[in-house]
């Protein structure tokens, strides 16, 4: 676990402007995750939160997680009603057609509606991130079926909940700086995400006339437990390049997803926006 140099968020009283609303996160099981803190700021803003996680093997945590009882989805629910919101916590493999229905139907059942999706589910950081010669095609096809494919079956799902309620929506889709920029080593996660960016700009033009705008963020380096297998040289050099001088936080990728959620990014639609402190080498 790596300190980030991000200062400790710091504002006003949180408005409740998505009281009544309904938000699911995907990949939202890490103590040190933008899911996780994506639907802290959600459930703060008033929203209630289903959480999804892929059932982790305890053994497998983190350190921190394991220091202090880290129950994946089970504890950022916990955090979630601590904010007065109600909460869902959810184990969901987004690449499954049949969960990804069962997810949006035990939402609607037991939280009545659904207004927004964050689609944050991907793949740990191992095995694709190699040479193109020793990239297993099957590691390609779980990259690409779990990034893409779940940000396709979760926002269609979750579309057609949107459409049927009538009153518009929001799906917000994690990408990356990886989707703009090729990068060596990581051609399975290049792709993923530069197709989640063009998914993200045609179903963008296609819900629009139902009130529901499609976006997503772009994060650059964040130190979040994904970030954990990072070799320390690499990591000093990206900090060496940004302008801040600094990695980002969980913390500050979640405000940026909130503002997307809230009417305030009413007129924002098809856009991919950077969370990187203005690192030239990300884009």
């Amino acid at each position: 676990m790596r300190e980030t140099g991000a200062p400790e968020f710091q504002g006003p009283p949180r408005s409740k402007e998505l009281a009544g609303k309904v938000a699911i996160v995907t990949g939202a099981g890490r103590r040190r995750g933008i899911g996780s803190a994506t639907a802290l700021v959600l459930a703060e803003m008033g929203a209630d939160v289903v959480v999804t996680g892929t059932g982790r093997d305890p053994s497998t945590f983190p350190d921190d997680e394991k220091e202090v009882g880290w129950q994946d989805v089970e504890s950022v629910a916990e955090q979630i009603r601590g904010t007065g919101s109600n909460a869902l916590p959810l184990v969901v493999d987004v690449s499954d057609a049949e969960q990804v229905r069962g997810m949006v139907q035990r939402t609607v059942a037991e939280l009545g509606r659904l207004d927004i999706i964050v689609n944050n589910a991907a793949a740990p950081n191992g095995a694709d991130r190699k040479p193109l010669l020793e990239v297993e095609p099957d590691v390609f096809k779980r990259i690409i079926d779990i990034k893409l494919g779940g940000t396709f079956l979760c926002s269609r799902a979750a579309a057609a909940q949107m459409v049927k309620q009538g009153d518009g929506g929001r799906i917000i889709n994690l990408s990356s700086i990886a989707g703009k920029r090729g990068l060596p080593n990581t051609s399975a996660y290049c792709a993923a995400n530069f197709a989640v960016d063009g998914f993200t700009q045609s179903i963008a033009k296609e819900l629009a006339a139902d009130g529901i705008t499609a976006n997503s963020v772009a994060p650059g380096l964040i130190g979040t437990a994904r970030m954990d297998v990072m070799a320390q040289a690499a990591w000093d050099a990206r900090i060496a390049v940004n302008p801040m001088g600094r990695v980002g936080s969980d913390r500050e990728v979640a405000e940026m997803i909130g503002f997307l959620a809230s009417p305030r990014a009413s007129y924002i639609n098809g856009q991919s926006i950077n969370v990187n402190g203005g690192d030239a080498t990300d884009r």
